[in-house]
Protein backbone atom coordinates (compact mmCIF):
# COMPACT_ATOMS: atom_id res chain seq x y z
CA UNK A 1 0.00 0.00 0.00
CA UNK A 2 1.22 3.73 -1.18
CA UNK A 3 1.04 6.52 1.13
CA UNK A 4 -2.04 7.84 -1.13
CA UNK A 5 -4.25 4.58 -0.13
CA UNK A 6 -3.40 4.53 3.55
CA UNK A 7 -6.19 5.89 5.74
CA UNK A 8 -5.90 9.83 6.24
CA UNK A 9 -4.38 9.36 10.00
CA UNK A 10 -2.15 6.90 8.98
CA UNK A 11 -0.70 9.03 6.39
CA UNK A 12 -0.57 11.96 8.70
CA UNK A 13 1.75 9.67 10.54
CA UNK A 14 3.60 8.46 8.14
CA UNK A 15 4.17 12.03 6.60
CA UNK A 16 5.13 13.44 9.80
CA UNK A 17 8.06 10.38 10.50
CA UNK A 18 9.84 11.03 7.17
CA UNK A 19 9.78 14.58 8.34
CA UNK A 20 11.25 14.19 11.42
CA UNK A 21 14.27 11.94 9.90
CA UNK A 22 14.45 13.88 6.53
CA UNK A 23 14.29 17.41 8.55
CA UNK A 24 11.64 19.94 8.41
CA UNK A 25 10.49 23.37 8.85
CA UNK A 26 7.93 22.67 11.43
CA UNK A 27 7.29 25.90 14.25
CA UNK A 28 7.40 24.61 17.03
CA UNK A 29 5.51 27.04 19.07
CA UNK A 30 1.87 26.43 17.39
CA UNK A 31 0.22 23.50 16.28
CA UNK A 32 -0.16 20.32 17.70
CA UNK A 33 2.08 19.38 20.49
CA UNK A 34 1.86 15.72 19.70
CA UNK A 35 3.36 16.27 16.27
CA UNK A 36 5.85 18.74 17.37
CA UNK A 37 7.22 16.07 20.42
CA UNK A 38 6.93 13.26 17.22
CA UNK A 39 9.06 15.11 15.10
CA UNK A 40 11.80 15.99 17.80
CA UNK A 41 11.41 12.95 19.57
CA UNK A 42 12.03 10.38 16.80
CA UNK A 43 15.74 11.73 15.40
CA UNK A 44 16.89 12.65 18.95
CA UNK A 45 15.59 8.96 20.13
CA UNK A 46 17.93 7.39 17.10
CA UNK A 47 20.66 10.03 18.32
CA UNK A 48 20.71 8.96 21.63
CA UNK A 49 20.70 5.45 20.56
CA UNK A 50 23.65 5.98 18.34
CA UNK A 51 25.81 7.62 20.94
CA UNK A 52 25.06 4.85 23.83
CA UNK A 53 25.90 2.20 20.68
CA UNK A 54 29.61 3.69 21.30
CA UNK A 55 30.08 2.10 24.69
CA UNK A 56 28.45 -0.87 23.82
CA UNK A 57 30.40 -1.66 20.29
CA UNK A 58 33.27 -1.14 21.96
CA UNK A 59 33.08 -3.54 25.45
CA UNK A 60 31.46 -6.15 22.92
CA UNK A 61 34.55 -6.36 21.30
CA UNK A 62 36.84 -5.85 24.22
CA UNK A 63 34.90 -8.63 25.98
CA UNK A 64 37.05 -11.35 24.28
CA UNK A 65 40.10 -9.82 25.53
CA UNK A 66 38.93 -10.84 28.79
CA UNK A 67 37.91 -9.18 32.21
CA UNK A 68 40.61 -7.15 33.00
CA UNK A 69 40.11 -5.80 29.72
CA UNK A 70 36.48 -4.47 29.89
CA UNK A 71 37.13 -3.62 33.62
CA UNK A 72 40.11 -1.17 31.65
CA UNK A 73 37.33 0.41 29.49
CA UNK A 74 34.28 0.65 32.96
CA UNK A 75 37.20 2.68 34.50
CA UNK A 76 38.15 5.10 31.83
CA UNK A 77 34.00 5.47 31.02
CA UNK A 78 33.46 6.22 34.47
CA UNK A 79 36.71 8.67 34.07
CA UNK A 80 35.19 10.20 30.66
CA UNK A 81 31.52 10.77 32.77
CA UNK A 82 33.57 13.77 33.99
CA UNK A 83 34.13 14.91 30.18
CA UNK A 84 30.55 14.48 29.36
CA UNK A 85 29.15 16.02 32.10
CA UNK A 86 31.04 19.23 30.98
CA UNK A 87 30.27 18.80 27.63
CA UNK A 88 26.62 17.69 28.87
CA UNK A 89 26.61 20.95 31.07
CA UNK A 90 27.86 23.32 27.96
CA UNK A 91 25.04 21.40 25.51
CA UNK A 92 22.21 22.09 27.75
CA UNK A 93 22.75 25.97 28.24
CA UNK A 94 23.64 26.08 24.69
CA UNK A 95 20.06 24.22 23.59
CA UNK A 96 18.68 26.63 26.33
CA UNK A 97 20.11 29.98 24.53
CA UNK A 98 19.70 28.45 20.93
CA UNK A 99 15.96 27.33 21.61
CA UNK A 100 15.07 30.91 23.46
CA UNK A 101 16.58 32.73 20.58
CA UNK A 102 14.88 30.80 17.91
CA UNK A 103 11.72 31.33 20.03
CA UNK A 104 12.19 34.71 19.85
CA UNK A 105 13.00 34.64 16.20
CA UNK A 106 16.46 36.00 16.15
CA UNK A 107 18.61 33.70 14.23
CA UNK A 108 21.36 35.96 14.16
CA UNK A 109 21.57 36.21 17.98
CA UNK A 110 21.35 32.10 17.60
CA UNK A 111 24.38 31.73 15.57
CA UNK A 112 26.07 34.29 17.69
CA UNK A 113 25.46 31.90 20.45
CA UNK A 114 26.58 29.12 18.65
CA UNK A 115 30.36 30.27 18.43
CA UNK A 116 30.70 31.05 22.00
CA UNK A 117 29.40 28.08 22.72
CA UNK A 118 31.82 26.49 20.31
CA UNK A 119 35.08 28.49 21.69
CA UNK A 120 34.48 27.67 25.51
CA UNK A 121 34.27 23.49 24.65
CA UNK A 122 37.81 23.61 22.77
CA UNK A 123 39.14 25.68 25.49
CA UNK A 124 37.87 23.20 28.23
CA UNK A 125 39.04 20.02 26.57
CA UNK A 126 42.73 21.03 26.74
CA UNK A 127 43.72 20.55 29.85
CA UNK A 128 41.94 17.05 30.20
CA UNK A 129 43.62 16.26 26.88
CA UNK A 130 46.96 17.11 28.86
CA UNK A 131 45.76 14.96 32.24
CA UNK A 132 44.72 12.01 30.04
CA UNK A 133 47.96 11.73 28.24
CA UNK A 134 50.73 12.43 30.75
CA UNK A 135 49.08 10.67 33.69
CA UNK A 136 46.63 7.67 32.02
CA UNK A 137 48.74 5.51 34.60
CA UNK A 138 47.87 7.43 37.98
CA UNK A 139 44.57 7.90 36.55
CA UNK A 140 43.91 4.16 37.00
CA UNK A 141 45.48 3.71 39.83
CA UNK A 142 43.49 6.31 41.51
CA UNK A 143 40.23 4.80 40.45
CA UNK A 144 41.23 0.69 42.07
CA UNK A 145 42.69 -0.77 39.09
CA UNK A 146 44.86 -3.56 38.73
CA UNK A 147 48.45 -3.98 38.29
CA UNK A 148 47.53 -5.45 34.77
CA UNK A 149 45.09 -2.72 34.34
CA UNK A 150 47.53 0.38 34.54
CA UNK A 151 50.67 -1.60 33.42
CA UNK A 152 49.33 -2.73 30.38
CA UNK A 153 45.81 -1.51 29.46
CA UNK A 154 46.19 2.10 30.06
CA UNK A 155 46.79 2.97 26.39
CA UNK A 156 42.89 3.16 26.15
CA UNK A 157 42.34 5.66 28.98
CA UNK A 158 45.50 7.85 27.34
CA UNK A 159 43.37 7.58 24.17
CA UNK A 160 40.32 8.57 24.78
CA UNK A 161 41.07 11.51 27.39
CA UNK A 162 43.54 12.69 25.15
CA UNK A 163 41.47 13.13 22.30
CA UNK A 164 38.37 14.15 24.43
CA UNK A 165 37.99 17.76 22.01
CA UNK A 166 35.57 15.62 19.62
CA UNK A 167 33.75 14.67 22.26
CA UNK A 168 32.95 18.10 23.45
CA UNK A 169 32.49 19.01 19.95
CA UNK A 170 30.19 16.15 18.94
CA UNK A 171 27.35 17.24 22.14
CA UNK A 172 28.15 21.23 21.75
CA UNK A 173 27.53 20.82 18.28
CA UNK A 174 24.41 18.81 18.21
CA UNK A 175 23.41 20.98 20.65
CA UNK A 176 23.06 24.13 18.91
CA UNK A 177 20.95 21.54 15.79
CA UNK A 178 18.32 20.44 19.06
CA UNK A 179 17.92 23.91 20.20
CA UNK A 180 17.11 24.86 16.39
CA UNK A 181 14.72 22.37 16.22
CA UNK A 182 17.32 20.46 13.51
CA UNK A 183 16.94 17.34 15.30
CA UNK A 184 17.60 14.92 12.24
CA UNK A 185 21.12 16.72 11.76
CA UNK A 186 22.46 15.21 15.13
CA UNK A 187 20.70 12.11 14.37
CA UNK A 188 22.88 11.82 11.38
CA UNK A 189 26.10 12.85 12.71
CA UNK A 190 25.56 10.11 15.24
CA UNK A 191 24.70 7.48 12.55
CA UNK A 192 27.81 8.32 10.86
CA UNK A 193 29.95 8.41 13.55
CA UNK A 194 28.81 4.96 14.76
CA UNK A 195 28.63 3.49 11.80
CA UNK A 196 32.38 4.33 10.65
CA UNK A 197 33.28 2.61 14.36
CA UNK A 198 31.19 -0.42 14.50
CA UNK A 199 33.69 -1.01 10.92
CA UNK A 200 37.24 -0.17 12.52
CA UNK A 201 36.35 -1.87 15.87
CA UNK A 202 37.42 -5.34 15.17
CA UNK A 203 39.81 -4.41 12.50
CA UNK A 204 41.93 -2.34 14.88
CA UNK A 205 41.40 -4.86 18.06
CA UNK A 206 42.01 -7.95 16.51
CA UNK A 207 44.73 -6.89 13.50
CA UNK A 208 42.11 -8.22 10.95
CA UNK A 209 43.66 -7.73 7.12
CA UNK A 210 46.19 -5.13 6.65
CA UNK A 211 45.06 -3.04 9.79
CA UNK A 212 47.55 -3.49 12.67
CA UNK A 213 46.46 -5.44 16.06
CA UNK A 214 46.11 -2.86 18.76
CA UNK A 215 44.33 -4.24 21.15
CA UNK A 216 42.14 -2.69 23.44
CA UNK A 217 44.05 0.96 22.03
CA UNK A 218 42.28 -0.29 19.07
CA UNK A 219 38.97 0.52 20.50
CA UNK A 220 39.93 3.75 21.50
CA UNK A 221 41.52 4.98 17.97
CA UNK A 222 38.21 3.33 16.12
CA UNK A 223 36.03 5.45 18.11
CA UNK A 224 38.20 8.70 18.10
CA UNK A 225 38.50 8.20 14.28
CA UNK A 226 34.36 7.81 14.17
CA UNK A 227 33.77 10.86 16.45
CA UNK A 228 36.09 12.87 14.39
CA UNK A 229 34.41 12.25 10.91
CA UNK A 230 31.30 13.18 12.63
CA UNK A 231 32.46 16.33 13.81
CA UNK A 232 33.56 17.68 10.44
CA UNK A 233 30.24 16.62 8.99
CA UNK A 234 29.03 19.28 11.74
CA UNK A 235 30.84 21.99 10.97
CA UNK A 236 30.09 21.48 7.17
CA UNK A 237 26.59 22.07 8.15
CA UNK A 238 26.53 25.05 10.24
CA UNK A 239 28.51 26.83 7.48
CA UNK A 240 26.40 25.67 4.42
CA UNK A 241 23.59 27.22 5.10
CA UNK A 242 21.00 24.78 4.65
CA UNK A 243 20.35 24.19 8.42
CA UNK A 244 18.30 26.78 10.85
CA UNK A 245 21.87 27.67 12.50
CA UNK A 246 24.07 28.86 9.85
CA UNK A 247 27.42 30.53 10.69
CA UNK A 248 29.01 33.02 8.96
CA UNK A 249 32.43 34.86 9.15
CA UNK A 250 30.26 37.90 10.94
CA UNK A 251 29.57 35.49 13.80
CA UNK A 252 33.17 34.30 14.43
CA UNK A 253 34.06 37.13 16.84
CA UNK A 254 33.88 36.69 20.65
CA UNK A 255 31.04 38.57 22.66
CA UNK A 256 31.32 38.92 26.00
CA UNK A 257 27.76 39.58 27.07
CA UNK A 258 27.08 36.30 25.29
CA UNK A 259 29.67 34.44 26.72
CA UNK A 260 28.56 35.24 30.05
CA UNK A 261 25.35 34.43 29.90
CA UNK A 262 26.79 30.78 28.02
CA UNK A 263 29.03 30.26 31.55
CA UNK A 264 26.92 31.29 33.78
CA UNK A 265 23.90 29.15 32.60
CA UNK A 266 26.34 25.82 31.77
CA UNK A 267 27.86 26.32 35.48
CA UNK A 268 24.45 24.95 37.16
CA UNK A 269 24.67 22.25 34.07
CA UNK A 270 28.29 21.44 34.38
CA UNK A 271 27.51 21.37 38.08
CA UNK A 272 24.16 19.47 37.64
CA UNK A 273 25.88 16.52 35.70
CA UNK A 274 29.32 16.75 37.54
CA UNK A 275 27.84 16.01 40.79
CA UNK A 276 25.60 13.06 38.86
CA UNK A 277 28.11 11.45 37.01
CA UNK A 278 31.25 11.98 39.95
CA UNK A 279 28.91 9.65 42.06
CA UNK A 280 29.01 6.77 39.70
CA UNK A 281 32.73 7.39 39.94
CA UNK A 282 32.69 6.66 43.58
CA UNK A 283 29.80 3.73 42.73
CA UNK A 284 33.31 2.05 40.44
CA UNK A 285 35.02 2.71 43.24
CA UNK A 286 33.01 0.69 45.70
CA UNK A 287 32.64 -2.13 43.55
CA UNK A 288 36.06 -2.27 42.92
CA UNK A 289 36.08 -3.44 46.09
CA UNK A 290 34.57 -6.48 45.36
CA UNK A 291 37.22 -7.56 42.29
CA UNK A 292 37.30 -7.23 38.52
CA UNK A 293 34.73 -9.75 37.73
CA UNK A 294 32.50 -8.00 39.80
CA UNK A 295 33.78 -5.04 38.10
CA UNK A 296 32.80 -6.32 34.86
CA UNK A 297 29.80 -7.37 35.62
CA UNK A 298 28.85 -3.95 36.43
CA UNK A 299 30.46 -2.39 33.65
CA UNK A 300 28.08 -4.61 31.24
CA UNK A 301 25.16 -4.09 33.05
CA UNK A 302 25.35 -0.41 33.18
CA UNK A 303 26.20 -0.09 29.72
CA UNK A 304 22.86 -1.72 29.09
CA UNK A 305 20.68 0.15 31.78
CA UNK A 306 22.32 3.79 29.33
CA UNK A 307 21.84 2.03 25.84
CA UNK A 308 17.68 1.68 27.46
CA UNK A 309 17.58 4.80 28.94
CA UNK A 310 19.16 7.02 26.49
CA UNK A 311 16.13 6.98 23.99
CA UNK A 312 14.57 8.55 26.82
CA UNK A 313 17.39 11.12 26.84
CA UNK A 314 16.06 11.35 23.41
CA UNK A 315 12.56 12.21 24.49
CA UNK A 316 13.99 14.65 27.16
CA UNK A 317 16.17 16.57 24.80
CA UNK A 318 12.95 17.06 23.03
CA UNK A 319 10.69 18.41 26.03
CA UNK A 320 14.14 20.80 26.73
CA UNK A 321 13.90 21.92 22.92
CA UNK A 322 9.92 22.76 23.05
CA UNK A 323 9.98 24.17 27.14
CA UNK A 324 12.92 27.00 25.80
CA UNK A 325 11.54 27.72 22.64
CA UNK A 326 7.34 28.34 23.90
CA UNK A 327 9.54 30.29 26.76
CA UNK A 328 10.76 32.47 23.95
CA UNK A 329 7.70 32.46 22.21
CA UNK A 330 5.87 34.07 25.37
CA UNK A 331 3.87 30.81 25.38
CA UNK A 332 4.73 29.17 29.41
CA UNK A 333 1.56 27.15 29.22
CA UNK A 334 2.63 24.96 25.49
CA UNK A 335 5.68 24.68 27.43
CA UNK A 336 4.72 22.88 30.33
CA UNK A 337 1.91 20.75 28.96
CA UNK A 338 4.88 19.59 26.15
CA UNK A 339 6.91 18.48 29.11
CA UNK A 340 3.93 16.38 31.03
CA UNK A 341 2.81 14.94 27.81
CA UNK A 342 6.59 13.69 27.14
CA UNK A 343 6.56 12.41 30.95
CA UNK A 344 3.62 10.44 29.92
CA UNK A 345 5.52 8.84 27.05
CA UNK A 346 8.13 8.21 28.83
CA UNK A 347 7.42 6.22 31.35
CA UNK A 348 5.75 3.86 29.36
CA UNK A 349 8.30 3.52 27.04
CA UNK A 350 10.60 2.73 30.35
CA UNK A 351 7.94 0.32 31.99
CA UNK A 352 8.21 -1.85 29.00
CA UNK A 353 12.18 -2.16 29.31
CA UNK A 354 12.16 -2.57 33.03
CA UNK A 355 9.79 -5.32 32.49
CA UNK A 356 12.52 -7.07 29.50
CA UNK A 357 14.82 -6.54 32.37
CA UNK A 358 12.93 -8.45 34.48
CA UNK A 359 12.35 -11.31 32.16
CA UNK A 360 15.67 -11.31 29.69
CA UNK A 361 18.53 -10.31 32.41
CA UNK A 362 20.80 -12.89 31.98
CA UNK A 363 20.08 -13.32 28.16
CA UNK A 364 20.96 -9.51 27.67
CA UNK A 365 24.13 -9.82 29.55
CA UNK A 366 25.39 -12.74 28.24
CA UNK A 367 25.55 -11.01 24.50
CA UNK A 368 28.86 -9.27 25.87
CA UNK A 369 29.91 -12.28 27.69
CA UNK A 370 30.51 -15.92 28.63
CA UNK A 371 31.95 -15.78 32.17
CA UNK A 372 28.94 -17.12 34.18
CA UNK A 373 30.48 -15.44 37.25
CA UNK A 374 30.18 -11.93 35.45
CA UNK A 375 27.05 -12.70 33.94
CA UNK A 376 25.26 -13.34 37.49
CA UNK A 377 26.35 -9.83 38.56
CA UNK A 378 25.05 -8.17 35.57
CA UNK A 379 21.85 -10.06 35.67
CA UNK A 380 21.21 -8.93 39.29
CA UNK A 381 22.29 -5.06 38.75
CA UNK A 382 19.74 -5.28 35.64
CA UNK A 383 16.88 -6.88 37.78
CA UNK A 384 17.25 -4.24 40.64
CA UNK A 385 17.99 -1.50 38.82
CA UNK A 386 14.62 -1.78 36.48
CA UNK A 387 12.44 -1.68 39.69
CA UNK A 388 12.72 2.28 39.85
CA UNK A 389 12.38 2.86 36.13
CA UNK A 390 9.02 4.53 36.32
CA UNK A 391 10.55 7.02 38.62
CA UNK A 392 13.40 7.37 36.08
CA UNK A 393 10.82 8.28 33.79
CA UNK A 394 9.51 11.27 35.08
CA UNK A 395 12.48 12.68 36.73
CA UNK A 396 14.81 12.23 33.50
CA UNK A 397 11.96 14.43 31.23
CA UNK A 398 11.17 17.12 34.18
CA UNK A 399 14.67 17.94 34.68
CA UNK A 400 15.39 18.51 30.98
CA UNK A 401 12.41 20.78 31.77
CA UNK A 402 14.12 22.71 33.85
CA UNK A 403 17.11 22.87 31.53
CA UNK A 404 15.46 24.02 28.65
CA UNK A 405 13.96 26.94 30.50
CA UNK A 406 17.73 27.86 31.33
CA UNK A 407 17.24 26.91 35.34
CA UNK A 408 19.94 24.60 35.58
CA UNK A 409 20.40 25.74 39.55
CA UNK A 410 17.43 23.55 40.83
CA UNK A 411 18.30 20.17 38.89
CA UNK A 412 22.03 20.90 40.59
CA UNK A 413 20.60 20.88 44.19
CA UNK A 414 18.73 18.27 43.25
CA UNK A 415 21.34 16.11 42.50
CA UNK A 416 23.48 16.94 45.19
CA UNK A 417 20.90 15.28 47.64
CA UNK A 418 19.83 12.73 45.65
CA UNK A 419 23.23 11.32 44.81
CA UNK A 420 26.18 12.57 47.20
CA UNK A 421 23.96 12.91 50.21
CA UNK A 422 21.84 9.66 49.62
CA UNK A 423 23.04 7.24 46.81
CA UNK A 424 27.00 7.56 47.55
CA UNK A 425 26.52 6.84 51.74
CA UNK A 426 23.58 4.77 51.57
CA UNK A 427 25.80 2.20 48.66
CA UNK A 428 28.86 2.27 51.13
CA UNK A 429 26.65 1.10 54.06
CA UNK A 430 24.48 -1.38 52.53
CA UNK A 431 28.08 -2.59 50.61
CA UNK A 432 30.49 -2.18 52.91
CA UNK A 433 29.22 -1.95 56.70
CA UNK A 434 25.92 -3.98 55.99
CA UNK A 435 27.97 -6.56 53.98
CA UNK A 436 25.29 -6.76 50.94
CA UNK A 437 28.17 -6.51 49.01
CA UNK A 438 26.94 -5.33 44.80
CA UNK A 439 23.30 -5.68 45.64
CA UNK A 440 24.24 -2.79 48.32
CA UNK A 441 25.33 -0.48 45.39
CA UNK A 442 22.47 -1.78 43.00
CA UNK A 443 19.48 -0.89 45.79
CA UNK A 444 20.97 2.49 46.66
CA UNK A 445 21.10 3.51 43.03
CA UNK A 446 17.40 2.24 42.85
CA UNK A 447 16.47 5.01 46.18
CA UNK A 448 18.17 8.02 44.86
CA UNK A 449 16.96 7.71 41.51
CA UNK A 450 13.44 7.38 42.69
CA UNK A 451 13.76 10.26 44.88
CA UNK A 452 15.37 12.52 42.47
CA UNK A 453 12.31 12.44 40.35
CA UNK A 454 9.84 12.45 43.68
CA UNK A 455 11.58 15.92 44.22
CA UNK A 456 11.74 17.08 40.50
CA UNK A 457 8.05 16.49 40.14
CA UNK A 458 7.22 18.41 43.20
CA UNK A 459 9.20 21.28 42.04
CA UNK A 460 8.30 21.46 38.52
CA UNK A 461 4.65 21.50 39.54
CA UNK A 462 5.51 24.80 41.27
CA UNK A 463 6.04 26.72 38.32
CA UNK A 464 8.97 29.06 39.53
CA UNK A 465 11.04 27.72 36.34
CA UNK A 466 8.64 29.50 33.80
CA UNK A 467 10.17 32.74 35.14
CA UNK A 468 13.84 31.81 34.28
CA UNK A 469 15.60 34.43 32.24
CA UNK A 470 18.17 34.44 29.78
Amino acid sequence: MNTDQMPEENRSLWVDIKASLAGTELDFTTGSIGRAILVLSIPMVLEMMMESVFAVVDIFFVSKLGADAVAAVGITESVLTLVYAVAIGFSMATTAIIARRIGEKKPDEAAAASFQAIFVAFLVSVPVSLAGIFYSGEILTLMGAGSNIVENLNAYTAIMLGTNLVIMFLFVINAVFRGAGDAAISMRVLILSNSINIVLDPLLIFGYGPFPELGIAGAAVATTIGRGIGVAYQFYRLFDGRARIRLTRKHLVLKTKVLKRLIRISLGGIGQFLIATSSWIGLVRIIAEFGSVALAGYTIAIRIVFFSILPSWGMSNAAATLVGQNLGAGKPDRAEKSTWITAFVNMIFLGMVGICFLIYAEDLVRIFTDEEAVIAIGAQCLRIMSYGYLFYAFGMVIIQAFNGAGDTRTPTLINLLCFWMIEIPLAYMLAINLGWAEPGVFYAIVIAESLLGIIGLILFKRGNWKSTQI
